[in-house]
Protein backbone atom coordinates (compact mmCIF):
# COMPACT_ATOMS: atom_id res chain seq x y z
CA UNK A 1 0.00 0.00 0.00
CA UNK A 2 1.26 3.46 -0.93
CA UNK A 3 2.60 5.64 1.88
CA UNK A 4 0.74 8.93 2.24
CA UNK A 5 2.79 12.14 2.41
CA UNK A 6 2.04 15.78 1.76
CA UNK A 7 4.86 16.82 -0.57
CA UNK A 8 7.48 14.63 -2.24
CA UNK A 9 10.62 16.35 -3.53
CA UNK A 10 12.63 14.33 -6.05
CA UNK A 11 16.24 15.47 -5.86
CA UNK A 12 18.29 16.91 -2.99
CA UNK A 13 20.58 19.46 -4.56
CA UNK A 14 20.15 23.19 -3.92
CA UNK A 15 16.74 23.10 -5.65
CA UNK A 16 15.44 20.08 -3.74
CA UNK A 17 16.56 21.39 -0.37
CA UNK A 18 15.09 24.86 -1.00
CA UNK A 19 11.78 23.41 -2.24
CA UNK A 20 11.43 21.07 0.75
CA UNK A 21 12.17 23.82 3.27
CA UNK A 22 9.71 26.19 1.58
CA UNK A 23 7.00 23.51 1.53
CA UNK A 24 7.40 22.93 5.27
CA UNK A 25 7.38 26.66 6.00
CA UNK A 26 4.20 26.97 3.93
CA UNK A 27 2.48 24.47 6.21
CA UNK A 28 2.97 21.03 4.64
CA UNK A 29 3.17 18.60 7.55
CA UNK A 30 5.14 15.79 5.97
CA UNK A 31 7.73 16.63 3.32
CA UNK A 32 10.00 13.86 2.05
CA UNK A 33 13.10 14.30 -0.12
CA UNK A 34 13.91 11.30 -2.31
CA UNK A 35 17.54 11.17 -3.45
CA UNK A 36 19.46 8.43 -5.25
CA UNK A 37 22.90 9.33 -3.88
CA UNK A 38 24.18 8.73 -0.37
CA UNK A 39 24.03 12.34 0.84
CA UNK A 40 22.16 15.60 0.42
CA UNK A 41 23.55 18.59 -1.46
CA UNK A 42 23.79 17.45 -5.07
CA UNK A 43 26.94 18.84 -6.70
CA UNK A 44 27.52 21.52 -4.07
CA UNK A 45 30.13 19.48 -2.10
CA UNK A 46 32.45 19.34 -5.12
CA UNK A 47 32.08 23.07 -5.93
CA UNK A 48 34.77 24.26 -3.53
CA UNK A 49 35.21 27.60 -5.32
CA UNK A 50 33.52 30.74 -4.01
CA UNK A 51 30.74 32.80 -5.62
CA UNK A 52 27.74 31.13 -3.95
CA UNK A 53 25.20 33.03 -1.88
CA UNK A 54 26.11 36.54 -3.03
CA UNK A 55 22.49 37.30 -3.90
CA UNK A 56 20.63 34.98 -1.51
CA UNK A 57 22.65 35.67 1.64
CA UNK A 58 24.62 38.75 0.65
CA UNK A 59 27.74 36.76 1.50
CA UNK A 60 30.45 35.15 -0.61
CA UNK A 61 30.39 31.41 0.14
CA UNK A 62 31.80 28.17 -1.25
CA UNK A 63 29.53 25.37 -2.46
CA UNK A 64 29.97 23.26 0.71
CA UNK A 65 29.23 26.30 2.88
CA UNK A 66 26.06 27.05 0.92
CA UNK A 67 25.04 23.40 1.18
CA UNK A 68 25.61 23.31 4.95
CA UNK A 69 23.29 26.26 5.58
CA UNK A 70 20.43 24.64 3.65
CA UNK A 71 21.01 21.22 5.21
CA UNK A 72 20.75 22.73 8.68
CA UNK A 73 17.60 24.62 7.70
CA UNK A 74 16.08 21.39 6.31
CA UNK A 75 16.89 19.50 9.50
CA UNK A 76 15.45 22.28 11.65
CA UNK A 77 12.29 22.39 9.52
CA UNK A 78 11.71 18.65 9.98
CA UNK A 79 12.20 17.59 6.37
CA UNK A 80 12.53 13.81 5.96
CA UNK A 81 15.08 12.30 3.58
CA UNK A 82 15.18 8.93 1.83
CA UNK A 83 18.75 8.61 0.60
CA UNK A 84 20.18 5.97 -1.72
CA UNK A 85 16.68 5.70 -3.12
CA UNK A 86 16.00 5.52 -6.86
CA UNK A 87 12.65 6.71 -8.18
CA UNK A 88 11.58 4.14 -10.76
CA UNK A 89 8.28 5.62 -11.83
CA UNK A 90 6.05 8.65 -11.40
CA UNK A 91 2.64 7.48 -12.54
CA UNK A 92 -1.01 8.39 -12.47
CA UNK A 93 -2.28 10.18 -9.40
CA UNK A 94 1.32 11.26 -8.75
CA UNK A 95 2.12 7.81 -7.31
CA UNK A 96 5.86 7.31 -6.87
CA UNK A 97 7.53 3.92 -7.08
CA UNK A 98 11.06 3.78 -5.66
CA UNK A 99 13.67 1.22 -4.66
CA UNK A 100 16.51 1.40 -2.18
CA UNK A 101 19.16 -0.90 -0.73
CA UNK A 102 18.58 0.91 2.54
CA UNK A 103 14.74 1.07 2.61
CA UNK A 104 13.68 -1.60 0.10
CA UNK A 105 10.79 -1.26 -2.36
CA UNK A 106 8.54 1.72 -1.66
CA UNK A 107 5.43 3.41 -2.97
CA UNK A 108 4.38 6.94 -2.11
CA UNK A 109 1.17 8.81 -2.82
CA UNK A 110 1.96 12.48 -2.19
CA UNK A 111 -0.45 15.36 -2.23
CA UNK A 112 1.99 17.17 -4.54
CA UNK A 113 5.35 16.49 -6.17
CA UNK A 114 8.28 18.84 -6.80
CA UNK A 115 10.69 17.81 -9.55
CA UNK A 116 14.21 18.95 -8.62
CA UNK A 117 16.45 16.46 -10.41
CA UNK A 118 18.82 19.09 -11.77
CA UNK A 119 20.69 18.53 -15.01
CA UNK A 120 23.45 16.44 -16.54
CA UNK A 121 26.41 17.22 -18.78
CA UNK A 122 26.55 16.54 -22.48
CA UNK A 123 28.80 13.54 -23.05
CA UNK A 124 30.97 12.79 -26.07
CA UNK A 125 28.28 10.69 -27.71
CA UNK A 126 25.95 13.68 -28.06
CA UNK A 127 28.71 15.80 -29.61
CA UNK A 128 29.71 13.31 -32.32
CA UNK A 129 33.48 13.91 -32.16
CA UNK A 130 35.32 11.53 -34.56
CA UNK A 131 38.36 9.55 -33.51
CA UNK A 132 39.28 6.67 -31.26
CA UNK A 133 37.89 5.85 -27.86
CA UNK A 134 40.92 6.28 -25.60
CA UNK A 135 40.84 6.97 -21.89
CA UNK A 136 41.23 10.57 -20.82
CA UNK A 137 38.02 11.93 -22.37
CA UNK A 138 35.61 13.01 -19.62
CA UNK A 139 33.17 15.74 -18.69
CA UNK A 140 34.28 18.78 -16.71
CA UNK A 141 31.95 17.88 -13.83
CA UNK A 142 33.45 14.40 -13.56
CA UNK A 143 36.93 15.91 -13.49
CA UNK A 144 35.76 18.33 -10.81
CA UNK A 145 34.67 15.43 -8.62
CA UNK A 146 37.96 13.59 -9.19
CA UNK A 147 40.01 16.62 -8.17
CA UNK A 148 37.91 18.14 -5.38
CA UNK A 149 36.38 15.01 -3.78
CA UNK A 150 38.62 12.07 -4.69
CA UNK A 151 41.90 14.00 -4.68
CA UNK A 152 42.94 12.66 -8.07
CA UNK A 153 44.13 14.69 -11.09
CA UNK A 154 43.32 12.70 -14.25
CA UNK A 155 46.04 14.23 -16.43
CA UNK A 156 48.86 16.73 -16.88
CA UNK A 157 48.00 18.50 -20.17
CA UNK A 158 44.37 19.41 -20.82
CA UNK A 159 42.23 20.70 -23.65
CA UNK A 160 38.75 21.86 -22.66
CA UNK A 161 36.00 21.74 -25.28
CA UNK A 162 33.30 24.30 -24.52
CA UNK A 163 33.41 27.44 -22.41
CA UNK A 164 30.65 26.63 -19.94
CA UNK A 165 31.12 27.84 -16.39
CA UNK A 166 32.25 24.44 -15.06
CA UNK A 167 34.83 24.15 -17.83
CA UNK A 168 36.32 27.59 -17.16
CA UNK A 169 36.34 27.00 -13.41
CA UNK A 170 38.14 23.70 -13.92
CA UNK A 171 40.67 25.38 -16.19
CA UNK A 172 41.63 27.58 -13.24
CA UNK A 173 41.47 24.72 -10.74
CA UNK A 174 43.75 22.47 -12.77
CA UNK A 175 46.22 25.30 -13.35
CA UNK A 176 46.40 25.91 -9.61
CA UNK A 177 47.13 22.19 -9.12
CA UNK A 178 50.09 22.39 -11.49
CA UNK A 179 48.53 20.99 -14.64
CA UNK A 180 48.78 22.74 -18.01
CA UNK A 181 45.62 23.80 -19.83
CA UNK A 182 46.54 24.14 -23.51
CA UNK A 183 43.32 25.89 -24.52
CA UNK A 184 39.61 26.28 -23.97
CA UNK A 185 37.94 25.67 -27.34
CA UNK A 186 34.53 27.25 -28.04
CA UNK A 187 32.53 26.71 -31.24
CA UNK A 188 30.50 29.91 -30.86
CA UNK A 189 31.83 33.47 -31.44
CA UNK A 190 31.28 34.24 -27.74
CA UNK A 191 31.96 32.43 -24.43
CA UNK A 192 29.23 30.21 -23.05
CA UNK A 193 29.55 31.15 -19.38
CA UNK A 194 29.56 34.17 -17.11
CA UNK A 195 31.93 37.02 -17.95
CA UNK A 196 33.32 36.92 -14.40
CA UNK A 197 34.46 33.32 -14.97
CA UNK A 198 35.98 34.24 -18.33
CA UNK A 199 38.01 36.99 -16.67
CA UNK A 200 38.87 35.32 -13.36
CA UNK A 201 39.48 31.79 -14.65
CA UNK A 202 40.97 32.31 -18.12
CA UNK A 203 42.31 35.83 -18.62
CA UNK A 204 43.84 36.12 -15.15
CA UNK A 205 45.71 32.82 -15.64
CA UNK A 206 46.73 33.35 -19.27
CA UNK A 207 44.72 30.39 -20.54
CA UNK A 208 43.95 30.71 -24.28
CA UNK A 209 40.28 30.92 -25.31
CA UNK A 210 39.80 29.88 -28.93
CA UNK A 211 36.45 31.21 -30.12
CA UNK A 212 34.87 29.86 -33.33
CA UNK A 213 36.95 26.68 -33.03
CA UNK A 214 36.09 23.06 -32.30
CA UNK A 215 37.70 19.67 -31.80
CA UNK A 216 37.43 17.64 -35.00
CA UNK A 217 39.36 14.49 -34.06
CA UNK A 218 40.53 12.61 -30.96
CA UNK A 219 43.93 10.92 -31.32
CA UNK A 220 45.19 7.98 -29.32
CA UNK A 221 44.55 4.32 -28.63
CA UNK A 222 44.91 3.31 -24.99
CA UNK A 223 45.30 6.91 -23.80
CA UNK A 224 44.44 10.15 -25.57
CA UNK A 225 47.54 11.65 -27.21
CA UNK A 226 46.03 14.87 -28.52
CA UNK A 227 43.23 16.45 -30.49
CA UNK A 228 42.82 18.20 -33.81
CA UNK A 229 41.42 21.70 -33.45
CA UNK A 230 39.99 23.64 -36.40
CA UNK A 231 38.32 26.99 -37.01
CA UNK A 232 34.62 26.90 -37.94
CA UNK A 233 32.65 29.05 -40.39
CA UNK A 234 29.35 30.87 -39.84
CA UNK A 235 27.49 27.54 -40.19
CA UNK A 236 29.68 25.99 -37.45
CA UNK A 237 31.41 23.72 -39.97
CA UNK A 238 35.20 23.12 -39.78
CA UNK A 239 37.16 25.22 -42.28
CA UNK A 240 39.55 23.03 -44.34
CA UNK A 241 43.18 23.99 -43.95
CA UNK A 242 42.80 25.46 -40.45
CA UNK A 243 43.39 22.20 -38.59
CA UNK A 244 46.19 21.91 -36.06
CA UNK A 245 47.22 19.21 -33.65
CA UNK A 246 47.21 20.03 -29.95
CA UNK A 247 48.92 17.45 -27.72
CA UNK A 248 47.15 16.57 -24.47
CA UNK A 249 46.54 13.61 -22.21
CA UNK A 250 43.03 14.70 -21.17
CA UNK A 251 40.07 16.22 -23.02
CA UNK A 252 37.40 17.81 -20.83
CA UNK A 253 33.92 18.37 -22.22
CA UNK A 254 32.05 21.47 -21.06
CA UNK A 255 29.58 21.75 -23.90
CA UNK A 256 26.34 22.46 -22.10
CA UNK A 257 23.91 20.95 -19.61
CA UNK A 258 20.68 19.02 -20.20
CA UNK A 259 17.80 19.13 -17.68
CA UNK A 260 17.20 15.63 -16.23
CA UNK A 261 13.63 14.94 -17.29
CA UNK A 262 13.16 11.21 -17.87
CA UNK A 263 10.82 11.05 -14.88
CA UNK A 264 8.96 14.10 -16.15
CA UNK A 265 8.22 12.30 -19.41
CA UNK A 266 6.99 9.23 -17.54
CA UNK A 267 4.55 11.46 -15.68
CA UNK A 268 3.27 12.95 -18.92
CA UNK A 269 4.79 16.38 -18.30
CA UNK A 270 5.05 18.58 -21.39
CA UNK A 271 8.63 19.70 -22.09
CA UNK A 272 9.80 22.91 -23.74
CA UNK A 273 11.90 21.97 -26.81
CA UNK A 274 14.26 24.90 -26.23
CA UNK A 275 14.95 24.70 -22.49
CA UNK A 276 14.61 20.91 -22.31
CA UNK A 277 12.64 21.40 -19.08
CA UNK A 278 8.94 21.32 -18.24
CA UNK A 279 6.50 23.92 -19.47
CA UNK A 280 5.50 25.74 -16.27
CA UNK A 281 3.31 28.59 -15.08
CA UNK A 282 4.21 31.37 -12.64
CA UNK A 283 3.78 28.94 -9.71
CA UNK A 284 6.15 26.49 -11.41
CA UNK A 285 3.30 24.02 -11.85
CA UNK A 286 3.58 21.80 -14.91
CA UNK A 287 0.71 20.80 -17.19
CA UNK A 288 0.11 17.79 -14.93
CA UNK A 289 -1.91 18.95 -11.87
CA UNK A 290 0.02 18.69 -8.63
CA UNK A 291 3.44 18.26 -10.25
CA UNK A 292 5.73 21.25 -9.84
CA UNK A 293 9.34 21.82 -10.92
CA UNK A 294 12.16 24.12 -9.87
CA UNK A 295 15.85 24.71 -10.44
CA UNK A 296 17.98 23.33 -13.26
CA UNK A 297 15.40 20.70 -14.15
CA UNK A 298 13.32 23.60 -15.55
CA UNK A 299 16.11 25.67 -17.08
CA UNK A 300 19.86 25.83 -16.64
CA UNK A 301 20.65 28.72 -14.32
CA UNK A 302 23.83 30.77 -14.02
CA UNK A 303 23.76 31.16 -10.23
CA UNK A 304 22.70 28.80 -7.46
CA UNK A 305 20.92 31.69 -5.75
CA UNK A 306 18.30 31.78 -8.51
CA UNK A 307 18.01 27.99 -8.37
CA UNK A 308 17.06 28.28 -4.71
CA UNK A 309 14.57 31.10 -5.24
CA UNK A 310 12.82 29.33 -8.11
CA UNK A 311 12.63 26.05 -6.17
CA UNK A 312 11.22 27.86 -3.15
CA UNK A 313 8.38 29.17 -5.31
CA UNK A 314 7.69 25.62 -6.49
CA UNK A 315 7.81 24.27 -2.93
CA UNK A 316 5.37 26.87 -1.58
CA UNK A 317 2.93 26.25 -4.43
CA UNK A 318 3.19 22.47 -3.94
CA UNK A 319 2.30 22.87 -0.25
CA UNK A 320 -0.74 24.98 -1.17
CA UNK A 321 -1.83 22.37 -3.71
CA UNK A 322 -1.45 19.54 -1.18
CA UNK A 323 -3.54 21.50 1.30
CA UNK A 324 -6.38 22.42 -1.06
CA UNK A 325 -6.18 19.43 -3.40
CA UNK A 326 -6.17 21.63 -6.50
CA UNK A 327 -4.58 24.64 -8.13
CA UNK A 328 -5.57 25.66 -11.67
CA UNK A 329 -2.76 25.88 -14.23
CA UNK A 330 -2.16 29.59 -14.86
CA UNK A 331 -2.38 29.19 -18.61
CA UNK A 332 -4.45 32.18 -19.66
CA UNK A 333 -1.51 34.18 -21.03
CA UNK A 334 1.21 32.66 -23.19
CA UNK A 335 4.67 34.19 -22.71
CA UNK A 336 6.37 34.09 -26.13
CA UNK A 337 10.04 34.70 -27.02
CA UNK A 338 10.43 37.33 -29.73
CA UNK A 339 13.35 39.14 -31.35
CA UNK A 340 16.73 37.99 -30.05
CA UNK A 341 15.12 35.96 -27.24
CA UNK A 342 15.89 32.24 -27.11
CA UNK A 343 13.33 31.32 -24.44
CA UNK A 344 11.32 32.71 -21.55
CA UNK A 345 10.34 30.98 -18.29
CA UNK A 346 7.57 30.73 -17.15
CA UNK A 347 5.88 29.90 -20.43
CA UNK A 348 2.40 30.75 -19.06
CA UNK A 349 1.11 33.28 -16.55
CA UNK A 350 -2.28 34.25 -15.17
CA UNK A 351 -1.75 37.97 -15.59
CA UNK A 352 -3.18 38.46 -12.07
CA UNK A 353 0.05 38.27 -10.05
CA UNK A 354 3.52 39.76 -10.09
CA UNK A 355 5.73 37.65 -12.34
CA UNK A 356 9.49 37.17 -12.59
CA UNK A 357 10.62 36.47 -16.17
CA UNK A 358 13.77 34.44 -16.84
CA UNK A 359 15.15 34.71 -20.39
CA UNK A 360 18.25 34.34 -22.50
CA UNK A 361 19.19 36.18 -25.68
CA UNK A 362 20.27 34.35 -28.81
CA UNK A 363 23.24 36.63 -29.59
CA UNK A 364 25.30 39.21 -27.68
CA UNK A 365 25.11 42.94 -28.24
CA UNK A 366 25.41 46.40 -26.75
CA UNK A 367 22.71 48.91 -25.90
CA UNK A 368 19.91 46.37 -26.11
CA UNK A 369 16.31 47.16 -25.23
CA UNK A 370 14.01 44.70 -23.47
CA UNK A 371 10.44 45.13 -24.73
CA UNK A 372 7.30 43.57 -23.32
CA UNK A 373 4.33 43.41 -25.66
CA UNK A 374 6.19 45.70 -28.05
CA UNK A 375 6.62 48.40 -25.38
CA UNK A 376 9.94 49.45 -23.86
CA UNK A 377 10.61 48.01 -20.43
CA UNK A 378 14.35 48.23 -19.73
CA UNK A 379 17.63 49.01 -21.50
CA UNK A 380 20.92 47.20 -21.03
CA UNK A 381 24.48 48.31 -21.74
CA UNK A 382 25.15 44.80 -23.02
CA UNK A 383 23.54 41.37 -23.20
CA UNK A 384 25.13 37.92 -23.58
CA UNK A 385 23.66 34.44 -24.20
CA UNK A 386 25.72 33.10 -21.29
CA UNK A 387 24.09 35.44 -18.78
CA UNK A 388 20.41 35.06 -17.91
CA UNK A 389 18.20 38.16 -17.79
CA UNK A 390 15.80 38.17 -14.83
CA UNK A 391 13.09 40.80 -14.62
CA UNK A 392 10.27 41.16 -12.11
CA UNK A 393 7.13 42.72 -13.60
CA UNK A 394 4.49 43.96 -11.14
CA UNK A 395 0.91 42.98 -11.82
CA UNK A 396 -0.07 46.65 -12.06
CA UNK A 397 1.96 46.92 -15.26
CA UNK A 398 1.22 43.53 -16.80
CA UNK A 399 -2.13 44.38 -18.39
CA UNK A 400 -0.60 47.04 -20.67
CA UNK A 401 1.82 44.47 -22.12
CA UNK A 402 -0.64 41.61 -22.74
CA UNK A 403 -2.40 41.49 -26.09
CA UNK A 404 -4.60 38.71 -27.45
CA UNK A 405 -3.72 36.37 -24.58
CA UNK A 406 0.01 36.73 -25.26
CA UNK A 407 2.94 38.49 -23.63
CA UNK A 408 5.67 38.85 -26.25
CA UNK A 409 9.23 39.43 -25.03
CA UNK A 410 11.86 41.03 -27.30
CA UNK A 411 15.46 42.08 -26.64
CA UNK A 412 16.69 43.60 -29.87
CA UNK A 413 17.77 46.99 -31.12
CA UNK A 414 18.77 49.51 -28.49
CA UNK A 415 18.05 53.17 -28.17
CA UNK A 416 20.77 54.12 -30.68
CA UNK A 417 19.56 51.60 -33.23
CA UNK A 418 22.57 49.38 -32.67
CA UNK A 419 21.67 45.74 -33.18
CA UNK A 420 21.89 43.55 -30.12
Amino acid sequence: MAERIDVAVIGAGPAGLAAAIAAREQGAERVVIIKRSERLGGLLPQCIHNGFGLLYFGEDMTGPEYERVFMRRAEKAGVEARLETMVLDLGEGREITAASSRHGYMRFRPGAVVLAMGCRERARGTLGIPGGRPSGVLTAGTCQRYVNIEGYIPGERFVILGSGDIGMIMARRLTLEGARVEAVVEIMPWPGGLIRNEVQCLHDFGIPLLLEHTVTFVHGEGRIAGVTVARVDAERRPVPGTERFVPCDCLLLSAGLIPENELSLKAGVELDPVTGGPVVDENRQTRVPGIFAGGNVVQVHDLVDWVSWEAEAAGRAAARFADKGKMPFAGKVRVSPGENVKYVVPQYISGKEDVTLHLRVTRPGRKAALRLGGKAWKRFRSVRPGEMIIEKVPVARLSQFISGGELRVDCGRGETGEEA
